[in-house]
């Protein structure tokens, strides 16, 4: 039996990553890197997420975060990911959408194999969450997280790419208020 990852402490920092079904490249329209964008803003402001640093790739997204007050970061995570899975599942459905039918077919396919999921699956299940226990290790996931654009070549600084929070550790004005670690 392998080892789970879950979230153990509500208190602790956690590096994540939702990952969508397949790899599939959703993030390389800025429309659904929008609508993380609000979501992120929305649990920040009303379902207690402390966000620490955020990078959006084109089929995954990496976070460092944590759960603030009595709120529950598994809790928090279950409701972004639903949420964000139907709008941008609708906004495919309803946008121009080059991809429309190789999409929700793939989202389709993977929620039909999935007796947890009623109709389209869009994320993997789970988050792969590591709890961040030292300042270097914190560092590390920090950095990793900042750069996976640049070693993508979609950007040559990582403070050039727009959906991360690299712009706000480089004392820039971000896209997404993050609280810094540093």
């Amino acid at each position: 039996m392998g080892f789970k990852y879950r979230i153990n402490s509500d208190e602790e920092i956690y590096f994540l990553t939702m990952t969508v079904v397949d790899w599939v490249d959703v993030f390389t329209r800025p429309d659904y890197s929008l609508i993380m964008i609000e979501s992120f803003k929305y649990c920040q402001a009303q379902k207690g997420l402390e966000l620490y640093a955020y990078c959006i790739m084109s089929n995954h997204v990496h976070l460092i975060a944590s759960a603030r007050d009595e709120h529950s970061l598994s809790d928090i995570l279950r409701d972004l990911k639903k949420f964000t899975s139907k709008k941008i599942v609708k906004a495919i459905e309803e946008g121009n959408e080059s991809r429309k039918e190789w999409l929700l077919n793939r989202f389709e396919f993977r929620g039909r194999i999935n007796p947890k999921i009623k109709d389209y699956q869009f994320w993997q299940e789970g988050n792969h969450p590591v709890a961040l226990l030292s300042i270097d290790f914190t560092k590390q996931k920090l950095d990793y997280i900042h750069e996976n654009p640049v070693k993508a070549m979609i950007v040559s600084k990582a403070e050039d790419y727009v959906f991360s929070s690299a712009r706000n550790y480089a004392g820039e004005q971000g896209i997404l208020e993050v609280s810094l670690l540093f």
